[in-house]
């Protein structure tokens, strides 16, 4: 390849496509572990959602056809988590993507603002399943991919994700890392592989202002989109060379505040994968800083939602520019993205989670909470930002009381961060809320998901249904 040594594609690529199990310290593999039963539940709790059952249908119709009257391996060794069904690495792993972002449950590294978990285990387990791959290749080739997408997303910096869905974009990198490991890809083919991501990278926020479904298709078009770059890579497919800082790349037509430094920092030394936070809300996690604040300013004046004469959220940039258009939410899924909607509920049940949404978003005490609710540009909390998610409240109360509330670490970032108990409570959880699994076939799966560093070969997870 006719192209300079050491440029920051070719680190990144030669990094993604050596990384081995065994050189992964074993801290990380064991929070990798984590994250990986973390987005299993995410991925059962998308069954039934509509947008999702749309995309899995055409995952299904578009796959291989089965022959007779059995769902086996004719129909493809990879399976379809929301339908229980198999189809191929490449339908299997949009129709999981899809699943696993729907019920905003997944995990996010704050830094770079990007949901590793659902464009890099789909597209990754698909493909280990069948191509038969061991856990530790799996795991791996996982770690590969959440290195990779978040430092392409910590590259592109806050401008770019104030129009980009960062989960889209990157997202679209760090499938092509992760499953061009699984291939075997030497460095030059994993650079071709990121040339045909990057040029595929896609996703804008504007589906918000009218509740469309697209933020399903990106995380699906991102896992399926990754994967086919790094199965043509393989094949011999070229792509451009420099797909980031190019003079007509991803930087000069995404980004105004790109940092090329970001793609190589610290590679192999600093483990970003392990700087992941979980969910602990079922909404955007840019509502999670001020959620928590809220409810600790309640708690420690014990007061009820009766008494909330106003919330005044103190945030950074990023939340009022995804936040900020969704004023009066008119589905589940839009309500997630409303501040005053999240901090309803959390004044109400102390947790936004799906069956508080379901039950509650419209209520009518939600929406006089919810009006109660506004956000204010704050100089310390945006300047923290993305680094840092700080949550900053200034509660009025019906009686003239003026209360202020703070949490640095809002609960499932790193330094609050979710115990296996924890998680695995939450995935049961969500299975038995989208009826995606009984409580017996997601404790099973989970058990085996908690022991992936030692499969022979990857398995399958769940039953297989008949479509």
């Amino acid at each position: 390849m006719n192209t300079p040594a050491n440029t920051p594609a070719e680190q990144l690529a030669s990094f993604a496509a050596g990384l081995r199990f065994e050189a992964i310290p074993e801290s990380v593999i064991r929070f990798t572990e984590n994250l990986l039963v973390d987005w299993f539940g995410s991925a059962v709790a998308g069954h039934g959602s509509r947008p999702v059952m749309r995309i899995a249908a055409f995952a299904q119709a578009m796959g291989p056809s089965s022959t007779g009257s059995g769902q086996g391996a004719a129909s493809g060794a990879s399976e379809v988590l929301p339908t229980r069904a198999s189809s191929s690495p490449y339908m299997a792993a949009m129709a999981n993507a899809a699943a696993s972002h729907v019920a905003e449950q997944d995990d996010v590294h704050n830094g770079s603002v990007f949901h590793p978990a659902t464009v890099v285990f789909s597209p990754a387990l698909a493909v280990a399943q069948a191509t038969g791959a061991s856990g530790p290749r799996f795991l791996a080739a996982c770690v590969a991919g959440y290195e990779v997408g978040i430092r392409v997303g910590e590259f592109l910096g806050r401008s770019h994700y104030k129009v980009f869905h960062t989960t889209g974009t990157a997202g679209t990198l760090a499938a092509a890392a992760a499953v061009g490991n699984l291939l075997g890809l030497n460095a030059p083919q994993m650079q071709h592989a990121f040339g045909s991501a990057g040029t595929q990278s896609a996703g804008l926020w504007e589906f918000l202002r009218t509740a469309a479904d697209s933020k399903q298709l990106h995380t699906a078009h991102a896992a399926g989109a990754g994967l086919m770059a790094a199965y043509l890579a393989k094949e011999g497919f070229t792509g451009a060379a420099d797909i980031f800082t190019g003079p007509q790349g991803m930087a000069a037509g995404m980004s105004s505040d790109a940092d090329a430094g970001r793609l190589t920092d610290g590679l192999g030394t600093r483990w970003a994968t392990a700087e992941t936070s979980f969910k602990w809300h079922a909404s955007c996690r840019h509502t999670h800083p001020a959620a928590d604040a809220l409810l600790a300013v309640m708690q420690a004046n014990q007061l009820k939602p009766e008494d909330i004469a106003e919330v005044v959220t103190h945030v950074h940039q990023g939340a009022i520019d995804v936040l900020g258009p969704v004023v009066k939410p008119t589905t589940v899924h839009q309500s997630k993205f409303s501040m005053g909607t999240v901090l309803a509920l959390v004044a109400q049940h102390s947790h936004a989670g799906l069956t508080e949404f379901d039950r509650d978003y419209l209520s009518s005490t939600t929406q006089q909470l919810r009006d109660r609710v506004r956000m204010v540009l704050d100089a310390e909390v945006d300047s923290a930002y993305p680094q840092r998610w700080i949550g900053k409240v200034t509660v009025s109360t019906t009686d003239g009381r003026t209360l202020h509330g703070r949490v640095d670490e809002p609960k499932g970032d790193p330094g609050n961060t979710l115990t296996r108990d924890e998680i695995t409570a939450k995935a049961l959880r969500l299975a038995a809320h989208s009826g995606g699994a009984s409580a017996d076939e997601m404790q099973r799966a989970v058990d085996t998901l908690w022991q992936a560093a030692t499969w022979a070969n990857t398995p399958r997870l769940l039953p297989e249904r008949a479509t």
